[in-house]
């Protein structure tokens, strides 16, 4: 049955890949990137829902839900290097044509993708995924300290405010509108991945690898500007990390945007499940259609 969610893993450059997998392969592709501190498991939901009428992928990363998490000292972990990954993925999978869901940390590598190869791009569904500078504010202070001074000090500070069961509750509840509504089962998940040997040298890794991202702001909204992606953004206001200023400014450079604030969180999927479900149904059937 093609509504079935099947998981599936794939060896890429000497690393098994975890990815989950539904829908009729002659439907239109969504290929699903996670954010932090998740993996292919946020969109348990979304997929189903969504598979008796498109071809749904999502891949974990390394160091992510269940794909291979080799030690720092065995891989590089950066967005250049998990964006090349998900590029050879996408290849070994022979997705021609796809459209980029992005999510936090799915931005930068899907972005890096659709930069690459902006043909293959049917369209962008953006939820909390940042490409601008607006959307970066206070959560980042931290981070960029670590990204100027990358100490045992600073680290420290890092992992004791982002990498704790209490930091890993808070991105799923916080600036959401009923918190009764969240699984626990979220963050216990999570958590227990994160707390792998190994696993938080892997996250600051990444988060100081994040300092690359910005400087290429320009050139995605280059991107978005020459190409023209049909784009359909749904974006919880109560975002700390990815507040509601980093989703405006799509606008400027967009002309064919469906743009949607949603009054949830972080993790909107979480609590406007059925809302985004539909919206990306009438999003893709519009834009396959044109």
């Amino acid at each position: 049955m093609t509504n079935t969610v099947l998981h599936k893993t794939i060896e890429i450059d000497g690393l098994d890949i975890f990815y989950r997998e539904a829908g009729d392969k002659n439907n239109p592709t969504i290929l699903l990137l996670h954010g932090f501190p998740t993996s292919s498991h946020m969109f348990r939901n979304l997929i189903p829902a969504l598979a008796n009428e498109f071809h749904l992928v999502a891949p974990d990363y390394p160091g992510f839900g269940a794909s291979s998490m080799p030690h720092v000292d065995e891989f590089e972990y950066s967005f250049d290097k998990l964006a090349e990954i998900i590029e050879k993925f996408v290849h070994r999978l022979d997705l021609q044509k796809y459209f980029l869901y992005l999510m936090d940390y799915g931005a930068p590598v899907g972005y890096r993708l659709a930069s690459k190869y902006p043909d293959r791009v049917l369209g962008l569904i953006v939820q909390n995924g940042n490409a601008y500078e607006e959307g970066l504010r206070e959560f980042w202070h931290p981070i960029r300290a670590y990204w100027q001074d990358k100490t045992p000090e600073n680290a420290k500070v890092l992992a004791d405010n982002f990498l704790t069961l209490a930091a890993t509750k808070w991105q799923y509840t916080n600036g959401v509108r009923n918190v009764e509504t969240i699984s626990p089962d979220n963050w216990f998940h999570d958590q227990y991945l994160l707390d792998r040997p190994g696993n938080k040298e892997i996250q600051l890794e990444l988060f100081y690898s994040y300092s690359t991202n910005p400087p290429l702001y320009p050139q995605w909204q280059e991107y978005f500007r020459n190409y023209q992606p049909p784009t359909l953004v749904v974006w919880g206001k109560g975002d700390y990390i990815f507040p509601e200023e980093g989703a405006h400014p799509y606008k400027r450079d967009l002309n064919n945007i469906e743009f949607h604030i949603l009054d949830t969180g972080h993790f909107a999927l979480e609590e406007e499940l059925d809302f985004i479900t539909t919206r990306i149904r009438e999003f893709i059937r519009q834009s396959v259609a044109e």
